[in-house]
């Protein structure tokens, strides 16, 4: 993940969304309170968190672990849910994979049960956040989707005051994250019938007749690979690239 935008101590955007960064500095404990499957490698991961002081669509919280003999495992992972369901409940939801090898994403997947507790803190950086107030076309593969699917509940919930579109990637139906949830708003990729993300997918938005008022921001999520590809693409179709935001992994 990249961490390259400090916000300032505190912020709002439309939809009285407000987030302390002073807040975001304190180790909380939280609590799983539900644990829900995605695909054969990805789980939702809801959890309680007592003092919880809001977060923006797009950004991440920063996950500890601590063994009984002290040893201390901790990794970055991004907010899934709708900041106004996150400060009504309390409660956060991550979806991440099972990495083979990974401390932490191995612990949750294999050994945490409901009732179990966590360290959190967060949230972190805004350079990723999506305001709410100006048109987003979302790019995202595999788990990359995770603060994309912050950024499209938030908007539907917001009501669509301004146009999003989501562009997702998976190899196969069942690698897909949040399958049922996707709209008229998404195109879905199917690498293993389809191919990779194709500037084919990226024409029919990026076309001059197609570009709403004030044209996109752009925000694209996934590994290495998928991030260089995707922005190489948007960048190629017009897309300034001084609006195109990315968040990387692996």
């Amino acid at each position: 993940m990249t961490d390259t935008f400090v916000p300032p101590t505190r912020f709002a955007v439309p939809g009285r969304i407000a987030v302390s960064n002073r807040a975001a500095a304190v180790w909380q404990r939280a609590t799983v309170v539900e644990i829900r499957r995605e695909t054969p490698a990805a789980s939702t991961f809801r959890l309680k968190v007592p003092d919880w002081q809001g977060h923006l669509p797009g950004q991440h919280l920063m996950l500890r672990l601590t063994a009984p003999d002290g040893y201390v495992a901790q990794r970055h992972y991004s907010i899934a849910s709708a900041p106004g369901d996150a400060e009504a409940s309390g409660e956060i939801e991550l979806t991440l994979d099972h990495v083979p090898g990974g401390e932490v994403s191995g612990h949750l997947h294999t050994v945490a049960r409901v009732g179990d507790t966590v360290e959190v803190r967060g949230p972190l950086s805004g350079f990723f956040a999506w305001p709410g107030d100006r048109p987003a076309l979302l790019l995202g593969a595999g788990s990359g989707v995770v603060p994309l699917m912050s950024m499209l509940r938030h908007w539907r919930k917001a009501g669509p005051s301004v146009p999003l579109r989501l562009l997702v990637s998976a190899r196969t139906p069942a690698d897909l994250i949040y399958a049922d949830e996707y709209g008229d708003e998404t195109r879905v990729i199917l690498t293993g019938t389809e191919g990779r993300l194709a500037a084919r997918h990226l024409a029919p938005l990026l076309s001059s007749s197609s570009l709403p008022d004030g044209g996109w921001e752009a925000y694209i999520c996934g590994s290495n690979g998928f991030a260089e590809h995707a922005s190489r693409l948007l960048v190629a179709a017009g897309q300034p690239v001084d609006r195109v935001r990315i968040e990387r992994f692996g």
